[in-house]
Order: structure tokens, then sequence, then C-alpha cells
């Protein structure tokens, strides 16, 4: 069929508008789509490392909130659904046109249709492979604190005796940062841009050290995009989530299952005229599709994540509309098309658009 495709003008990069000429008989091809959903997850990673001097941390330094055990963790904090169209590759249709016909159609990169007789731009496509982490996260090894150790600590085989050493370091920085902050201390910076250098050293400083009591918490975000076509309504695996590894395949038993679920909400409708009958479907239909609804659900260990009712192309039905509307050369039609239900959206006149 991609034979029959005759490009007259180039609206954009992700759009074309095809005329018909003798290279295509006259026939105008084009697709609808299928509504394809696009889960993008929002996952906390959470390491704790316990400091090597936890067992001080309440003598040293006063506190018992310190971690005692090494732990990993994952919660998902957020899931967005986006709807898209895919081209129904099985099916295509044909708009038959007269020679001479000034009738136009929009079309995506595949076929799909968004307009007759107007031009339209979509939407990027979705990008499955974009599957993200947060901000570049710095692990901790646990022996920070080494870098600000000093002669007496090396020489010490006690481990009481290291941690007494470091608490006093600990305090010494402590006093310097609120000397700086005073304005007390005995050195203190030229500028404002030397203070906050300095502040940020001895910031630096006092958390290696007090991490080497209480240990340390880390935090990254990652993100990942799954892509899923529904083809009715079902429960299904999307992905699991295991306190290891993260996010892993569907059919990975180290993590928990991420459920998707359709649940067909409305069924799409022959259309009505004004008297409430039926509508007959045009000889020689432009055809567009009339989407049907679902509830779309993202759960895991019986909570839920995500819950929208959103529309579906392959949970309704096809219509068509007379294709005289467009190929009258007085008072052509218009007409816009949903790329991702293949729903008409809007139709009108084209004269003095």
């Amino acid at each position: 069929m991609a034979g029959l495709l005759a490009c007259s003008t180039a609206m954009s990069q992700s759009t074309k508008v095809l005329t018909a000429e003798k290279s295509n008989d006259y026939g105008l091809v084009y697709s609808l789509p299928t509504t394809a959903l696009e889960v993008e997850v929002t996952a906390s990673h959470q390491v704790g490392k316990k400091g090597p001097y936890y067992l001080y941390a309440k003598k040293s330094i006063g506190t018992d909130k310190a971690i005692a055990e090494d732990f990993e963790k994952w919660e998902i904090t957020d899931v967005k659904v986006r709807p898209y169209g895919v081209p129904d590759s099985g099916t295509q249709y044909l708009m038959q046109l007269r020679p001479g016909a000034l009738t136009s159609i929009t079309v995506d990169p595949n076929g799909m249709l968004l307009a007759i007789n107007k031009e339209v731009e979509v939407k990027p496509a979705s990008n499955s492979g974009d599957n993200a982490s947060g901000e570049n996260v710095k692990w901790p090894t646990g022996n920070e604190y080494l870098d600000f150790v000093d002669e007496d600590f090396v020489a010490s085989k006690s481990s009481a005796k290291q941690a007494q050493l470091l608490a006093e370091s600990l305090m010494e920085v402590r006093e310097a940062k609120l000397a700086l902050t005073r304005g007390t201390a005995e050195a203190m910076p030229a500028d404002g841009k030397q203070m906050e250098l300095m502040l940020a050293s001895l910031g630096e400083q006092e958390a290696a050290l007090n991490a080497a009591f209480t240990g340390s918490v880390t935090t990254e975000t990652v993100r990942r995009k799954f892509n899923f076509v529904p083809d009715g309504d079902g429960k299904q695996i999307l992905f699991r989530m295991s306190d290891f590894a993260g996010f892993v395949g569907a059919e990975d038993l180290s993590g928990d299952p991420v459920f998707i679920q359709i649940e067909t909400l409305n069924e799409a409708s022959i259309p009505v005229d004004a008297k409430g009958e039926q509508k007959k479907l045009p000889k020689n239909a432009v055809i567009y599709n009339i989407p049907g609804s679902a509830q779309v659900t993202i759960s895991t260990l019986g909570k839920n994540l995500f819950e929208k009712e959103i529309q579906m192309s392959q949970l309704g039905m096809t219509f068509g509309l007379d294709p005289a509307l467009f190929t009258d050369k007085k008072e052509p039609s218009f007409a816009v098309f949903d790329p991702v239900t293949g729903a008409l959206l809007e139709i009108g006149s084209a004269v003095g658009r």
C-alpha cells in the first residue's frame, strides 16, 4: 500500500498531507489507531548503611538513632498513564476520489488519519525507551570519615578509643561552624564566596564523621516506562518490584507483582439522528472510530496506585462519514480526528478557513 501514497506537501516532520493524484489512482489510503497505554512509574530507591561505630553512638555523640543493619528498599511513589495511538496494521481504508478532486487528508508518519481538508500537527509519539533514573547519586562507601582522621586515630588499636577521637573531631567541626556563622572565628573568610566554601567543607566533614556513628541513608529517584496495548477486559502483571533489584520482569519471582487491569465501562453504539433513529452507514463511507471506555487500574499488594477512565478505540466500533461532505466543490467540509482513538473531534466548513 505504501506505493499508493503521494505526498504533495510536508507540513512538519511528524505529519504528511496526501492528495489524490494519478500516481495513487486517486485513492487515499489510511489506517485508524489502536489505543495503547504508556505507563510511567516513579520509584524511590533507598539504601541505608550502618556506621562502623554505631555501637558507640549513644555514648560518644548522645544519640540512639543509629542504623544497626544495612538495608535497601524500593517504593513506588507515582504512576502516570498516557494513552497514545498505534496503527492497526491489519486494517487499512481507502478514500476513493475522482480526477481533479481537491480533497486532501493529513496522516501521521504511520499513515493514521488525522484530518481531512485541514492541516494539523501531532505531539511526538511515545518513546518506550525513555527509561531514566533521577539525579546522579553519589553512593557512600561508609568509610568517608577516614578522610578526616588524624595520626592518633590511625595509631589507635582500640575501637572505643577511635570512637572517642571521632566524637572529639566531630565536636571541633561543629564548634568551627558555629564560630563562622557567628563571626567569632579567629580566621574569618574574606568574602561571602569564601564563607560558602568554608561552610561547605565543614559540612562535609561533619556529615562524614556523624555517619561513622549513625550511618547514612541515600535515596535516588528512578523512572521506568512500560507500553501496553489492551485487547479487552482482564488483569495481568505489568512488571515486578524487588526490594533488592528494583524493577524486574513480570516473570521474575524475586519481586512483588504490579498489575494492570482493564475493565470496560462503556461500549460504543451506532450514532442516532435528531429523531433518535440509528444512522445508516453512507455508501463508500470515510471510516472512523467511535471509541468505548474502560477503567484502567494499576495496583500492587492490594493497593491501587492509579485509577482512571480512558477512551479506547478497540472497545468501540467503526462508523463512517459521507464522502460527499469533503468533495463538494462549492462548500467542502473539513474533519479532525483523535490520533489516540480515531474518534471524530471536529467537523465544519472548509470554506474561508
